[in-house]
């Protein structure tokens, strides 16, 4: 049956080699709360050692995008799983929850069982980093749906919050501060635009170009910044009213989703570092800093909003922690996202 298979395009041998190799990165990310191990039909996570009062199941999916792109073109794949655990774990992490549990989904042309550990080793560090336990996944093999040498990604993260200390945003009142904490870099949104600027400029992934400190594709392959064990520490000391992920869509999309209708945010230019490769894709592209702000992170990963009597210690915080953060804004009665300088 396999050799009819394999004829068909699918090498089940080829599966079975890369579970093989990826169960001692999987093992790493294991909780006391995971029953059973990898290979059965599903994950089962435990739920009873919990105290929570009136628990909250928080999920969120997202993928990598078309840096996976820059991927192929780079021949490195250790990377992108952390940016698939980030972008779902971002997410949960700005409606207060802490992450439990991550599912994986990896679909290739061709099953090359290294490549595939590379994959989901890079998803493992994003799990251990967060403090999920990765419990399952699924690697398809679909031969004319993509081309060798290709795969796509997709996560499914689930976390927990105890009903009352859910971040909706509904607490967020005018005059409150506005925290961003640093990017690693593009992360994972943007890159179709990132991609044509490569592209129109004929630049070279594997040059350093003045003012980068490293080849341009090791630049833009940089795994998204996982924000768990911040948010975590802001949570536990101080009171979070509202937190963004500034995701797609940049600054303009992003705040208003954690803030009330009638409120908005006045942020204040030059008030953070941008990373030296946005100046790098402005300066290439073409590109306004206004429309910067609206399709990349532009230097800020998360923003956190906080009371004002309670900024200081929000950033003295996020210094214990070694985040770079910056007092950026505050909450204003315009609604909308404002910047001045």
């Amino acid at each position: 049956m396999s050799e009819i298979y394999k004829q068909a395009g699918v090498d089940v041998n080829a599966g079975y080699q890369a579970v093989d190799l990826m169960k001692k990165h999987i093992q790493t990310t294991n909780r006391e709360e995971v029953l059973g191990g990898v290979g059965s039909f599903a994950g089962l996570f435990e739920l009873t050692s919990f105290s929570y009062k009136e628990p909250v199941l928080v999920s969120g999916t997202d993928g990598v995008g078309t840096k996976l792109k820059l991927a192929f073109e780079m021949d490195k794949h250790d990377t992108v799983g952390i940016d698939l655990v980030a972008m779902c774990v971002n997410d949960i992490l700005a409606q207060g929850a802490d992450p439990l549990f991550f599912l994986d989904y990896i679909a290739c042309g061709k099953n090359e069982p290294l490549k595939i550990e590379q994959i989901v080793k890079g998803i493992s560090d994003g799990c251990r980093e967060s403090g999920s336990a990765l419990i399952g996944g699924e690697t398809a093999e679909m031969p004319g749906m993509y081309q060798d040498g290709e795969y796509d990604l997709a996560g499914f993260v689930v976390g927990i919050a105890e009903k009352q200390q859910l971040i909706t945003g509904n607490g967020v009142t005018a005059g409150d501060a506005v925290i961003g904490i640093a990017s690693s870099g593009v992360h994972s949104n943007g890159f179709s635009l990132v991609r044509k600027i490569v592209a129109e400029k004929e630049l070279d992934l594997h040059r350093v170009y003045p003012g980068l400190d490293r080849p341009l594709g090791e630049e833009l392959l940089e795994p998204t910044r996982i924000y768990a064990s911040a948010v975590k520490k802001l949570k536990k000391h101080i009171t979070v009213n509202g937190i963004s992920h500034i995701t797609g869509g940049g600054f303009y999309e992003n705040l208003p989703r954690a803030l009330p209708e009638n409120l908005g945010v006045k942020i204040k230019q030059n008030s953070w570092e941008i990373p030296p490769i946005f100046r790098f894709l402005e300066t290439y592209g073409g590109i306004s800093f206004e429309d910067m702000l609206g399709v990349f992170n532009t230097g800020i990963g998360l923003a956190v909003i906080v009371p004002q009597q309670e900024k200081d210690r929000a950033l003295d915080l996020m210094k214990e922690m070694n985040e770079n953060a910056f007092l950026i804004g505050e909450v204003v009665e315009e609604r909308g996202v404002k910047f001045s300088q």
